[in-house]
This record gives C-alpha cells, sequence and structure tokens, in this order.
C-alpha cells in the first residue's frame, strides 16, 4: 500500500472504526474518508453505489455492523443476519465494480463453532454451527470469508479478512440494551457505588470464559493485516487469554470501587462455553501481538467512562 491511496473506513466513526482511523493517521495515511450510517445506508445498493461515486477508493476498510450483547441478538436476529450480510456482500460486490484495489472486512469470533476446540484455530471455522444465540450475526459476518475467497479466484479480487475477539476501550458502547459484558459490568458496578446499592444483578452463572482485546490493540492489527495480508485466509486478532465472567466481574468490581454482592442469573444464557484464540497466525504473517494488559485496559476504560459519561 501507498500512503497516498484512497481509504474509505465504514464504521469509521464507530468505536473500533475511530481507533483504525488514528492508527492510520499515525502510520502516514493522509487520505482517509469516514463513511457514517447517517450518511448512507450500505443495505442499500443504490447507497453503496452513490458513497463509491462520491467517496472513490482504492481501498475500503469494512467495519460497519450492527453488534450487540446476548440479549440484543436474542431480540434481533434477523436484523443482525440481514443488515450484516447485505453491508458485507453488497459492499465488495460494488467495491469490485469500482475497481477498488483492496478490500479489508473485519469478521468476528461469534463465527466459530460453539464447541470450538480451544485455542481456537483458524481452520476449525467450519466444524460446526455456532453458539445459538448469536448464530445469525456470526453467520452472516462468515458468509464474507466465503465471498472473499469466492471472488479471489474468479476475479482477482484481493480481499482480505480478520477475526476479531471481544473488544473493550475507551469509546466502548455502554447503552444498556445493547452494551457488551465489559461496558455494561462497569456501568452497573459505578451506578451501584454512586447510588449505594448492595449487590449488581449479572446475566448467567459466570462460568464461560472470553477473550478480551484492548481496541487501540485492535485497531494495530487491522492496520497490519491492511498492509501484510496476501490472502483471503482468515487471521485471528486476539489477546490470547482467557477469563471466566466470574473473574472478569470481580475484577471491574474491585477497579470500580463496588464491595457489594455480584448475583448471578442462571435463568439467563451464558453464551458459548468458552472463548480464546490461537493468536499465533497473526505473529507469523502480520508480526502483530497485543500489548496492553487486561487488567491495564479496564482501568483505562472506567477512567475513560468516569470522564465523559453522560448524567
Amino acid at each position: 500500500m501507498n500512503f497516498d491511496e484512497r481509504i474509505v473506513v465504514t464504521g469509521g466513526a464507530g468505536f473500533l472504526g475511530a481507533h483504525v482511523v488514528c492508527a492510520l493517521a499515525k502510520r502516514g495515511y493522509a487520505n482517509v474518508s469516514v463513511i457514517r450510517s447517517r450518511d448512507f445506508n450500505l443495505t442499500c445498493p443504490e447507497d453503496v453505489e452513490r458513497m463509491l461515486r462520491s467517496r472513490p477508493a482504492d481501498v475500503v476498510v469494512h467495519l460497519a455492523a450492527v453488534v450487540g450483547g446476548i440479549g440484543a441478538n436474542r431480540r434481533h436476529p434477523g436484523t443482525y443476519f440481514f443488515e450484516n450480510l447485505m453491508m458485507g456482500a453488497l459492499l465488495m460486490e460494488k467495491s469490485r465494480l469500482a475497481g477498488v484495489k483492496r478490500f479489508l472486512s473485519a469478521g468476528t469470533i461469534c463465527s466459530y463453532p460453539k464447541f470450538t476446540p480451544v485455542p481456537f484455530r483458524e481452520e476449525d471455522l467450519w466444524v460446526g454451527y455456532p453458539e445459538e444465540t448469536n448464530a445469525p450475526y456470526g453467520l452472516a459476518k462468515k458468509m464474507l470469508l466465503v465471498q472473499s475467497e469466492a471472488y479471489r479466484q474468479e476475479f482477482g479480487f484481493d480481499s482480505v479478512n480478520v477475526l476479531l475477539v471481544n473488544l473493550y476501550g475507551p469509546g466502548d458502547n455502554f447503552r444498556p440494551e445493547t452494551s457488551h459484558v465489559i461496558p455494561a459490568l462497569i456501568r452497573k458496578c459505578l451506578e451501584a457505588v454512586e447510588t449505594g446499592a448492595s449487590e449488581v444483578e449479572v446475566w448467567g452463572t459466570g462460568q464461560a470464559t472470553r477473550e478480551f482485546l484492548f481496541v487501540e490493540d485492535a485497531a494495530e492489527g487491522v492496520v497490519a493485516a491492511l498492509e501484510k495480508l496476501g490472502s483471503s485466509a482468515p487471521v485471528n486478532l486476539g489477546s490470547g487469554h482467557e477469563v471466566s465472567i466470574r473473574d472478569l466481574a470481580s475484577r471491574i468490581a474491585a477497579i470500580t470501587g463496588f464491595t457489594g454482592q455480584i448475583r448471578w442469573d442462571p435463568s439467563k444464557p451464558d453464551g458459548q462455553p468458552r472463548r480464546c484464540l490461537d493468536t499465533s497466525r497473526a505473529k507469523a504473517w502480520l508480526g502483530w501481538s497485543s500489548t496492553t494488559s487486561l487488567e491495564d485496559g479496564l482501568r483505562r476504560t472506567v477512567d475513560w467512562y468516569r470522564e465523559n459519561r453522560q448524567p
């Protein structure tokens, strides 16, 4: 890639997108356009065409997505499937027709089968069906891997893919209806401290495990993939460290100063039993690995939320 190439970032004003735009600027890329949903509906073919006409691109970084936690996935499975599939499929097809030279798609760990052996290796993507609560979202993103490889084979279209583990960090979504586990727990604990509540409720048993990647590390990984990946084979981007939700809740409670009881609700789903990635491909192919510990990342996220949240 050349530093003067025209780069379009869908979802560039979002959580990950804003950090990717900053990472691109730090690397010296000066011609970056941010695509916002208020300006273009990427599930509409005419809007995708209009976007590519008004923002001619040499490179497209597709980060736009409709995402949420377990509750949001259970409430909107059709919406999550349709919008994520159509955004990616249309954008890749219209980019090919518009002469885009390179296309990066950000996939998700939710595409992995429910009982994937831990740590998740990219070769295991197709050994089973995803965890049911987020399968529509995970499968929609997974189809873009198929499209990417098929377009490379038939059209020589240069499309590459990364698979992102659960992200967190400054700028995360803290809205109760759609937030993921880390911002949800931070908000609950801080509000409990302020109101003097003696307990907070958390979905599930706490036994499920997850892997979390600090968003600034993720952004560096995306830029590394954009510059270095030479095939459509997906690459895991993660920290490589597994933590139980119970342990995570205890860490967040300590950082926020919440000393009350964490009450688990086993009537609610845990989601996928375990999640932890094998990141050896990212190290070998991209020379990338995460550098922010979970403890440091959580403290930075809590500090950011304290300073920026609305009453």
